[in-house]
């Protein structure tokens, strides 16, 4: 359990940096994204996924 808190403290750090950084340049990115088609998003969607899997996967070789 200790191990999954510190995964998900450590994306919810990576997910913010944009907001605190560069919140103008997130806002537009948040905007372009809102205008996609479902199919598109949910192809980038799977696409992380697939990446996160793989990085966990060779994580743990």
């Amino acid at each position: 359990m200790k191990y999954f808190l510190s995964v998900i403290g450590m994306v919810m750090i990576i997910e913010g940096l944009p907001w605190f950084g560069f919140p103008g340049r997130a806002r537009q990115i948040l905007l372009t994204l809102a205008s996609q088609p479902e199919k598109h998003l949910r192809g980038m969607g799977l696409a992380m996924m697939l990446g996160g899997l793989a990085l966990v996967y060779l994580a743990n070789l």
